[in-house]
């Protein structure tokens, strides 16, 4: 008879108890450090979720618009100056770093953004802990924002725009400036930019078949060219244009679990395109009854098209007024340490390099800064106001007017859903 090997032979029991205990817990720990892309790194569970403040919604009141940030490896720094400065309690915010970053700098991500007692206050921050591969030239790179519009919708379905911005975008006015320009508009319009014009190199791309091999490879892939083509679809009509868009919730709800066939036969058809993210909500718009006269043909991004980002800084003075001068409420794209950058903090944000933009919710703008701990709760704001309230600008100003004047002379009703060959 085999005679089993007991550890504790010769100790006294409740040590071996205890010690037997001890290992438990530094096993499961140890687990679950180690399992890829463990869901602890979101730090607030989605299907958990509960608003730390209630916020006051309807007339008069100012909106709220959820805001996709994504980056890749190397990002997070980026990620979290941007968030600080379109930072504002009655927003809902989903950051994702994709398969390019390491499962070290999205945990630390998460834990930067948990750290900050402002976030955890109002609970409206959450880190998606699990990437997955993104080709920016192929179909992955529209699953993206689907998945994230249906994140922010399991998170709260109580906001009125869809906002995607990257690691390389940037406020140019304050979130009290664009909360109050869009407190007066109708929550139906979309906010997209058109080429207005399918020319024929571009009708050639979308007929051109491609695989995304990142869709279904953990790492992101280069795309796979069909030799052959396919012929121009009759059933529907392809519009173009930007990919950086400001979108309700009622279409990203139309087109996450659409109750018509048209948004689900979309997105095979683009799933073999390139570049399906300047193409799809574009033509779901247009092709859409319910939609396609919610159109605004101006997406409020600023692109700096023919500037790379790592000399931005060299951008004369004249450039950073131009840009203002557009009424834009982002502008991309911006290096890490770009000079424009700190000049947009100090004279349009007010913020410091780390802190947050102030407003009517932050109610400690007059603490004295004569220590570095009162200096460290200034900048994230220790004190809270009025969350309801928004104080604007010139620029938010501006910006009301830009925004009324579309709606009072209907121009949403237009020419971009007009399909012209070129």
């Amino acid at each position: 008879m085999r005679t089993s090997k007991f550890p504790c032979r010769g100790l006294d029991y409740r040590l071996c108890f205890l010690t037997f205990a001890v290992c438990l817990l530094l096993l499961g720990t140890v687990s679950r450090l180690n399992f890829p892309n463990v869901s602890h790194a979101t730090f607030t569970k989605l299907e958990n979720y509960n608003p730390k403040r209630v916020i006051s919604k309807g007339k008069g009141y100012p909106p709220v618009f959820a805001y996709w940030i994504f980056g890749t490896n190397g990002e997070s720094k980026k990620m979290l100056r941007l968030l600080k400065a379109v930072y504002h309690p009655r927003n809902q915010y989903l950051l994702q770093l994709d398969d390019g970053s390491s499962e070290s700098e999205r945990m630390d991500l998460a834990l930067s953004v948990k750290s900050l007692k402002v976030f955890e206050a109002f609970g409206n921050v959450n880190v998606i802990g699990k990437s997955y591969a993104i080709n920016r030239m192929g179909s992955s790179a529209l699953s993206a924002p689907l998945h994230a519009a249906a994140l922010l919708l399991k998170v709260n379905t109580d906001w009125d725009w869809f906002i995607t911005l990257s690691a390389s975008d940037y406020p140019l006015m304050t979130q009290d400036d664009i909360l109050h320009a869009f407190t007066f508009l109708p929550t139906y319009l979309n906010f997209i930019h058109y080429t207005n014009k399918t020319v024929r190199n571009e009708q050639r791309d979308i007929n051109q078949i491609v695989v995304d091999p990142s869709l279904h490879n953990e790492k992101s892939s280069p795309l796979f060219f069909a030799v052959e083509s396919r012929d121009t679809p009759d059933a529907f009509k392809i519009f173009q244009g930007s990919p950086w868009v400001i979108l309700t919730r009622a279409f990203m709800e139309y087109c996450v679990s659409g109750w018509d066939n048209l948004p689900r036969k979309l997105l095979m058809f683009f799933s073999n395109v390139a570049y399906p993210v300047e193409s799809y909500f574009h033509t779901v718009l247009c092709n859409s009854p319910e939609f396609q006269n919610t159109t605004v043909d101006n997406n409020l991004m600023y692109n700096l098209w023919d500037t790379d980002p790592s000399e931005s800084q060299l951008l004369d003075l004249s450039h950073y007024d131009t840009m203002l001068e557009t009424g834009a409420a982002f502008a991309r794209p911006f290096g890490e340490g770009d000079l424009f950058l700190e000049k947009i903090d100090e004279l349009i944000l007010n913020r410091s390099s780390n802190g947050l933009v102030h407003g009517e919710w932050c109610s400690n703008s007059e603490i004295n800064k004569t220590t570095k701990v009162s200096e460290t709760e200034e900048d994230l704001c220790s004190l809270y106001g009025n969350i309801d309230a928004v104080k604007p600008g010139l620029f938010g100003i501006k910006l009301k007017t830009l925004l009324a004047e579309i709606v009072n002379n209907r121009r949403f009703r237009t020419s971009q859903c007009q399909f012209q060959k070129g």
